[in-house]
């Protein structure tokens, strides 16, 4: 298993960059929109008519829309640590706004909160739908807790999750001399594990790789840098690798053109598990349910 240190993350560096990035992220997002359109079509295959969903790390909300068409009478609740994501996810509020909403799903309801000490009641969600969000937690187990909570009996996490060949050509590019610039992600088997211990029952979980290409090094960076998304290790190198350092990236990223073009690799990790009946209750005693004798005759 890991050790801590490995995926040690910043909170507060978290927040603050996720904050400035709430007028750009959309702008860059294609792979989080791409993510979320796999994850969608999963649900395809699962037969699920939830009455309310929390979207975990819901950021602008992009994901609302395909929610709402999918589950209209459902009620949505967004979730995000960044205030000025949840901002931008409001959109308008004005007379205007709320008649070219008129005919649609409710406007979902939007909390500033942490994923590991969630302001929603026991068992009061039926669906918690989370993209691309447990790969920003140190220890995302204390946030599945959280999440298998919240859900009632029978209800299902969906999620996806960056796993640790993320990134891995600019990892291996920058000089280790220098610190490690791109932080670690957990692989699938711990993310099960942390189901597991969560509570959560019948996890199923597969890997794929998608791969986005660049014209050059400085587009990869601007996207990440847009999206909030640069290493946020507490470990992180705090000064600048020198241009030789970056120098050096460059060369070794050019030996990897496909057609003219810069590969950045992104290892994503999908998954769902269900609450089951509870087997013992929280104070621990075990829970017996007896069902009633038939009629003789």
């Amino acid at each position: 298993m890991p050790t801590e240190k490995d995926f040690a993350l910043d909170r507060e560096l978290l927040i603050r960059r996720f904050g400035r990035a709430a007028g750009t992220y959309d702008d860059v997002s294609v792979l989080a929109r791409e993510v979320a359109r796999r994850m969608d079509e999963r649900l395809d295959y699962i037969r699920l008519a939830p009455k309310r969903i929390l979207d975990l790390g819901c950021g602008t909300g992009a994901d609302f829309d395909a929610l709402g068409k999918r589950f209209p009478s459902a009620m949505r609740v967004g979730i995000d640590f960044a205030l000025p994501m949840l901002e931008r996810a409001r959109g308008e509020r004005g007379l205007l706004g709320r008649l070219r909403a008129f005919g649609r799903p409710a406007v979902p309801s939007l909390v500033c909160a942490d994923a590991a000490s969630l302001p929603i009641a026991r068992a009061s969600m039926s669906l918690v739908w989370s993209n691309l969000t447990l790969n920003w937690l140190t220890d995302p187990l204390p946030a599945l807790r959280e999440l298998h909570r919240v859900l009632e009996v029978d209800g299902m996490l969906m999620f996806s999750s960056l796993g640790p060949d993320t990134l891995k050509e600019l990892r291996d590019a920058l000089p280790q001399a220098y610190g490690e610039r791109v932080h670690r992600f957990l692989d699938m088997h711990d993310v099960g594990d942390a189901l597991v211990a969560a509570g959560f029952s019948d996890p199923v979980m597969d890997m794929e790789v998608l791969t986005l290409t660049y014209g050059d090094l400085d587009e990869l960076l601007r996207d990440l840098r847009l999206s909030g998304s640069t290493n946020a290790s507490t470990a992180r190198p705090r000064g600048l690798a020198g241009k030789s350092g970056w120098a050096t990236a460059r060369t070794a990223l050019d030996t990897l053109r496909r057609e003219g073009r810069l590969p950045a690799t992104f290892e994503i990790v999908q998954g769902h598990a269900w609450k089951a009946q509870p087997k013992v209750t929280d104070d621990g005693r075990a829970v017996m349910r007896f069902q009633p004798r038939k009629p003789a005759g």
